[in-house]
């Protein structure tokens, strides 16, 4: 039996995950998938793969392109979710703030350095026409953090995927003033080079697994409420979700790897661009 440690946000997205490894199926296989919820999210799940603490990751397109060329020794092997990710643009449900024009300057919560986060406030200060090295951050860990900065006045305004953070302006904790969507496929799979190198064959039943289930997905009897009790979700903000979720089972090819790190290097959340064979590795 295989061990492999994969890491990934607490999200609707990472379901597929785990009810393949609840059904047994990579452990038919021989292979023990270990996953970790990381709240923290794409930064924490970089330095995760850095210090080999986890072998693969399912993360944030934008933040493992960024950590690659930065030098994490890894490797993007599949686009997991081709949809963009909508990022809500959340402030304190009390606060003065009534849309995100009235944010300009402000400080905004971020997970972590590097973070999706933080990647997406300089997306929308671009797209606001703000200056972007105006931009000032406070770092809150988790959403828990940004509720604590947001309620007490430590930061501004939050980002963070809307059908997540909707519980939290249900209950009148914060309120959404914008979305901001993703210009690029929202998840992908990332592999350590190491690890990928020892393991191609189980890499690639990994994948067969994962892209089974995912392409099913959206037909699974009552994952609306299967998702709608795991996640404290509205059933009809699940079927909203599910019907604007477009999952892959494609590798990124060049054409697409190129466009997306133009754009990460118009943004300013690159200052340098790498290869296409230095990034990713097609199984």
């Amino acid at each position: 039996m295989k061990t492999v440690n994969i890491v990934g946000v607490p999200e609707h997205f990472n379901l597929p995950w785990h009810l393949c490894i609840e059904n047994g199926e990579f452990e038919a296989e021989s292979i023990d998938l270990q996953w970790k919820d990381i709240p923290e999210g794409t930064g924490k799940m970089c330095q995760m793969l850095r210090d080999g603490e986890a072998d693969i990751a399912v993360i944030l397109t934008e933040g493992i392109v960024k950590d690659i060329l930065a030098g994490n020794p890894s490797k993007i092997v599949q686009i997991y979710v081709q949809s963009p990710l909508i990022w809500g643009i959340h402030v304190a449900a009390k606060s003065d703030f009534q849309t995100v024009k009235d944010l300009e300057n402000k400080k905004v919560a971020i997970s972590r350095i590097g973070s999706g986060s933080q990647l997406m406030a300089y997306v929308n200060a671009a797209e606001q026409g703000w200056e972007q090295d105006e931009l000032k951050f406070e770092i809150i860990n988790t959403i828990d953090g940004a509720v604590e900065a947001l309620t007490n006045g430590t930061a501004d305004y939050f980002m963070w995927e809307r059908f997540m953070t909707k519980p939290l302006v249900d209950k009148g904790v914060f309120r959404r003033v914008g979305d901001c969507p993703t210009p690029w496929p929202s998840f992908v799979i990332a592999v350590r080079d190491e690890f990928l190198k020892k393991n191609t064959k189980a890499m690639e039943k990994i994948l067969e697994i994962i892209n089974k289930t995912t392409q099913d997905f959206a037909q699974i009897p009552h994952i609306d409420k299967t998702l709608a009790e795991l996640f404290n979700q509205k059933k009809e903000d699940i079927r909203e979700w599910l019907k604007l979720t477009q999952w892959s089972q494609k590798h990124l090819n060049e054409k697409a790897f190129t466009k997306i790190q133009n754009q990460l290097f118009d943004l300013g959340i690159i200052d340098k661009k790498s290869t296409f064979v230095e990034t990713v590795k097609a199984l």
